[in-house]
């Protein structure tokens, strides 16, 4: 309807893409997929689903399920030349006898794995794993810091394998969707977005702190939205030195954008004050960008935009990066070897592919295309929201990554239901 209305459209790959419009065969979820279905469902701890895919049938800028449903998607042909060399090296390393078709990175990693940068982030498998050795290394850099450069004592290991000795608080934690229902315990001890996650779970006693809670339009409001930040920063301050009073504070944990939440957004100006203060209270940093990083927001990293004096102490990744991983600080750095570690550390393949997607926005300039089309994005919903003030309010967005609210839940069901058929 935009197109035929002569309204702008935003193509964000602009090459490869194939004809085949979406089309609804059925509801979606369907009502009552067949039995061959319900197999493997009943076999694991899940009971529902939006789709089962049938990747067999989707190709290019569209996916198919098996109701015959096709909704957008994207399958870039750069991905497909990037796995199918992947496949080759993987098929190379089995003829050289190589033990098994996916490398122990952990253990023995292939030759040229070490002619990567010297200097490179910790690859994970996903998210949850990433935030947890994360936060793992901020204590690790608290207790070093204790130590100032003394051996750990052999009192320490022997009270370590008995729990005895009690770790110190990552605190405070900004309301963070860090954790997912997969999440080990450190994340769902940060995460404030649902409890169904943590129910029944025991949880680390560690604080959160209020997010600024704007209104918008943000250039109509920003004496109220001025006051938010700051009582947000005050809040984190007293925070912290109140738990300084009977427990180590070892870190501060924030996302770009509260998203699993409702998509809550934050100024540049905020996290800038924010990350200043970590400094002044000398508590690292740790910046959760598994849902905000690469690229949808404009830069490859959220807090890219943030303009800050100093990076964050570590930065961690997953979702549309391909596999999960931690960017972190020299200060961070554990003394001793095996302290973030796991058998697999990631996948080989994946970091190939992950080239490939870099090497794409680049040669693409999928960037501009994602500025271009959050603008148009974020306009069309501030339109929507003055046109329908009573269902839809304070539209938002950074890149892509555009949000609404609606007046009640029933709404937002009903409207998510609609546009997915």
């Amino acid at each position: 309807r935009a197109a035929q209305a002569g309204q702008t459209h935003v193509q964000l790959s602009s090459r490869r893409a194939r004809p085949g419009p979406a089309s609804a065969q059925t509801a979606c979820p369907a009502p009552g997929p067949s039995s061959s279905w319900r197999r493997p469902i009943r076999s694991s701890c899940l009971t529902e689903f939006i789709f089962f895919a049938d990747y067999s049938k989707s190709s290019g800028n569209y996916i198919v399920d098996v109701d015959g449903n096709t909704f957008a998607g994207h399958v870039h042909a750069d991905l497909l030349s990037a796995l199918s060399v992947a496949l080759a090296i993987i098929t190379l390393h089995c003829r050289r006898k190589c033990p098994s078709n996916r490398p122990a990175l952990g253990v023995c990693p292939p030759s040229d794995w070490v002619d990567r940068p010297e200097r490179q982030p910790a690859t994970m498998m996903c998210g949850s794993c990433a935030n947890e050795n994360a936060i793992k290394m901020l204590f690790m850099r608290y207790m070093a810091k204790q130590r100032a450069g003394r051996p750990v004592s052999q009192q320490e290991l022997d009270s370590t394998m008995l729990n005895e000795r009690r770790a110190p608080r990552a605190s405070p934690s900004c309301p963070s969707s860090a954790a997912s229902t997969a999440a080990p315990w450190a994340c769902l001890s940060c995460t404030r977005s649902k409890a169904i996650h943590k129910l029944d779970v025991p949880a680390f006693q560690w604080p959160a702190v209020d997010f600024p809670a704007y209104k918008y339009p943000l250039e109509q409001h920003q004496e109220h939205n001025a006051k938010q930040e700051k009582l947000s920063l005050v809040q984190v301050e007293e925070t912290v030195n109140r738990q300084r009073a009977t427990e180590p504070v070892a870190g501060l944990i924030v996302e770009p954008i509260l998203a699993e939440g409702g998509d809550i957004h934050a100024r540049p100006e905020y996290f800038k004050a924010l990350r200043s203060l970590c400094s002044k209270l000398d508590v690292p940093l740790l910046v959760d960008e598994v849902q905000t990083g690469g690229g949808l927001c404009g830069t490859y990293w959220a807090h890219e935009q943030w303009g800050l004096d100093s990076p964050p102490d570590a930065v961690t990744f997953s979702k549309r990066t391909l596999l999960g991983g931690i960017y972190f600080s020299d200060n961070l750095v554990p003394d001793q070897q095996y302290r973030v570690y796991n058998t697999w550390l990631g996948e080989p393949s994946k970091v190939m592919l992950l080239e490939a997607v870099i090497r794409t926005i680049k040669e693409e300039k999928l960037m501009d295309s994602v500025l271009e089309a959050g603008t148009a994005l974020t306009k069309g919903l501030e339109g929507l929201s003055q046109r329908y003030p009573q269902l839809i309010n304070s539209p938002r967005g950074l890149g892509i990554m555009c949000a609404v609210d609606f007046a009640d839940t029933n709404s937002r069901n009903e409207a998510v239901q609609r546009l997915r058929n």
